[in-house]
């Protein structure tokens, strides 16, 4: 009994999305393409986040991400334990 179930929490660990058990993006590091990672974040907003980045020196704080043009409370909410500053 105990190998099926160890068996199966490995079987439901690979099947897991890669993104689902990787660590946090970073808003000030990530490239447009690893932003895309982030469930909800396409290739425009990806683009407007590395532009928002370059043009402000960065994010201090994960609310400044509201700033970005598509990205409002709700989303913010949403992806918040995927992203990071580091």
């Amino acid at each position: 009994m105990r190998r099926m179930l160890v068996a199966a929490i490995g079987l439901m660990a690979a099947a897991l999305p890669l993104s689902a058990a990787a660590s946090p993006v970073s808003l000030n590091e990530a490239s447009a393409q690893e932003l895309t990672e982030v469930n909800g974040i396409g290739d425009v907003l990806a683009q407007r986040i590395v532009e928002y980045r370059k043009e402000q020196g960065g994010f201090d704080k994960l609310s400044q991400l509201t700033e970005v043009k598509g990205i409002g409370e709700q989303t913010l909410a949403d992806m918040k334990d995927k992203i990071s500053l580091k």
